[in-house]
């Protein structure tokens, strides 16, 4: 006699045996990513020439080379994937001085460069997008007779000033300062100089808005200010009053 197969028997105990491997392969993936994170604790391969406290480049780390000339502030984030270099190639000797250094308060987005051939300095609490590319070096093409990446770039140092925002796939030219606070657009090319409180935008970029201490931001913002969090607000009391506003929402609809 054969016994029926309970086939509802099979297909959980399959069940539950992928969500037992799928929580196994999180869990050790997240292993990973903690204990490959580099800190000042845990400098892992690099030799950065500083580190500071609570900075955390996270894993897995892009190209990273000319370490030794890197300076990175405190409670930096560095995503994941972005690239760091100081120098044209690894192991060359750059001199006393530091080439590459991100101010306190640094967020480079994932999968950005930073490319430093020649001196590169970004200021305190700059917040980088992802896929923002910053170059001290371009290529040449002077010599119509040889190829393009055969020949000797160029290279301008480039300052970006404290407070500044570099949205998601910008790209920062050798030559470019930025001043305070600067607004720079997704996707826009930036190269000379852009004053203190300018947001730019286009390919190459333009200043399209500017702070003015008189007559404030001109052309003036056509939407008004976010209203901040007051100090002291507790989540619960937040959750509370978006609560509370759903309800007068709902009131005011049935009302209507």
């Amino acid at each position: 006699m054969r016994v029926p197969i309970n086939q509802n028997v099979f297909s959980s105990v399959a069940a539950w045996r992928r969500r037992a491997v799928s929580r196994a392969v999180h869990r050790g993936a997240r292993w990973v990513r903690e204990a490959a994170a580099v800190t000042a604790e845990r400098p892992g391969p690099y030799r950065f020439r500083r580190i500071g406290t609570g900075t955390r480049l996270a894993y897995p780390q892009g190209t990273v080379f000319g370490d030794p000339w890197i300076e990175l502030g405190d409670h930096c984030i560095i995503a994941q994937d972005v690239t760091l270099t100081a120098g044209m190639m690894p192991d060359l000797d750059l001199g006393a001085e530091p080439i590459l250094t991100l101010g306190n308060g640094v967020v480079l987005g994932r999968g950005s460069h930073v490319i430093a051939d020649v001196r590169l300095t970004i200021g305190d609490d700059c917040f980088f997008g992802p896929g923002v590319y910053v170059t001290t070096t371009n290529h040449s093409y002077d010599d119509p007779e040889v190829p393009v990446g055969k020949q000797w770039p160029r290279s301008e140092p480039v300052a970006i000033g404290p407070g500044s925002w570099i949205g998601t796939g910008a790209v920062i030219l050798p030559g470019a300062r930025l001043g305070r606070n600067v607004v720079v657009a997704a996707g826009a090319v930036v190269r000379g100089e852009v004053p203190d409180h300018a947001v730019v935008a286009g390919a190459p970029a333009r200043i399209v808005r500017r702070w003015d201490a008189r007559q404030g931001w001109q052309p003036p913002l056509r939407t008004p200010a976010p209203v901040p969090i007051p100090e002291g607000v507790t989540p619960e009391q937040l959750v509370a009053l978006e609560e509370w506003q759903a309800a007068e929402a709902g009131e005011a609809y049935e009302t209507s």
